[in-house]
């Protein structure tokens, strides 16, 4: 090979190289502003709910986007080379049959995240459970899904393999209490309390951005074997249930003991047999 053809094939690898790289400060410094205008052109519920979808795109166009790339540099790299690349596509059809049979799952994986990012199923930083597993969902891809559960484990999940998602962020959140009394309380007074000490929570300026309906007295929800069970219902901004729940069973303990209302604990009668 002469001098002359060698400095041209360095000249066109640098040229690709250089093209690779405009290629990648592109996706990743303007891919961001083009999701936020089109995010923008629909109507969202909160501004929440709008930047989570727009952190999901971003993440899986970015990460199809940054493929695309590399496979036309390789390819772009390959012609530089003067590699018959029709030769290669012939060979890798034939080991591809061989290969796909034995890809299904990932072909399976990738049609469902396909599904995931279309029909909105859920987003970066939702609550959710795929399974058997539970946790905030710290990325997504076309192939998988990385969740964070509460003790830190990150599970790593195929999209194909779920059949079942429960989304506990989408839109809005209930809390759903039920709540033990002793069956010597009045009734109504427990629901003037529950439904008093929740009114004064939802104005609580630390906690009224959080709670879209107060927790309301529902119904008697059965008799256990020392208690009345009682079910307060109320609705949130998604994601606030837990704290929202906490703070509530919280500020209801104290309202129960001012207003004399007990909160039982389990208790068992023992009848002894009289001696012959």
């Amino acid at each position: 090979m002469s001098l002359p053809q060698i400095q041209n094939e360095i000249g066109q690898i640098a040229l690709l190289a250089f093209s690779l790289i405009v290629a990648r400060f592109i996706i990743k410094h303007f891919l961001a502003s083009v999701v936020w205008r089109a995010i923008r052109t629909h109507k969202f519920e909160s501004m929440f709910a709008e930047q989570k979808r727009a952190e999901t795109l971003i993440s899986i166009i970015g990460t199809a986007l940054t493929i695309l790339v590399w496979v036309i540099g390789l390819v772009g790299l390959l012609t530089i080379f003067h590699v018959n690349i029709a030769g290669l596509l012939t060979g890798a059809g034939v080991i591809g049959v061989v290969v796909g049979l034995g890809a299904q799952n990932a072909i399976k994986d990738f049609v469902a995240g396909l599904f995931i990012l279309i029909e909105n199923q859920y987003r970066i930083g939702d609550i959710i459970t795929l399974g058997d597993v539970s946790g905030v969902v710290e990325k997504i891809t076309l192939r998988i899904t990385k969740l964070r559960d509460l003790d830190g484990n990150m599970h790593i999940i195929p999209n194909g393999t779920v059949n079942v998602i429960t989304n506990r962020t989408c839109e809005w959140s209930a809390v759903n209490m039920d709540i033990g009394i002793s069956y010597d309380s009045d009734i109504e007074v427990v629901k003037k309390v529950i439904n008093n000490t929740s009114k004064k929570m939802a104005s609580d300026p630390a906690w009224k951005d959080q709670i879209i309906e107060p927790l309301e007295f529902l119904r008697i929800e059965g008799f256990g074997d020392s208690a009345v069970i009682v079910k307060a219902l109320g609705k949130v901004k998604p994601g606030k249930q837990w704290g929202v729940a906490g703070e509530f069973r919280a500020r209801l303990k104290v309202a129960f003991s001012e207003n004399s209302i007990e909160i039982p604990f389990p208790q068992r009668v023992i009848h002894q047999a009289d001696k012959i």
